[in-house]
């Protein structure tokens, strides 16, 4: 049985894809990302495969914080 990707991942998706398109994310986009995971008091495979990809960029430096 295929499991339904939830309306927040597929939100958090278009967020994460911005980041790395930008190769770049703001304090304010990363809060809003983590919002987002969370808003539904459940984080679901598929938002924790993303937050896990967006770190791990973020930890090579292939997405950078900026001010």
């Amino acid at each position: 049985m295929k499991e339904e990707v939830s309306e927040s991942a597929i939100r958090l998706r278009a967020m994460i894809e911005k980041a790395i398109e930008d190769h770049k994310i703001t304090r304010d986009e990363y809060d809003k990302i983590l919002n987002i995971a969370t808003e539904d008091g459940y984080i679901d495979r598929h938002e924790q495969a993303l937050l896990g990809q967006l770190q791990q960029m973020i930890e090579d430096r292939v997405v950078k914080f900026v001010i």
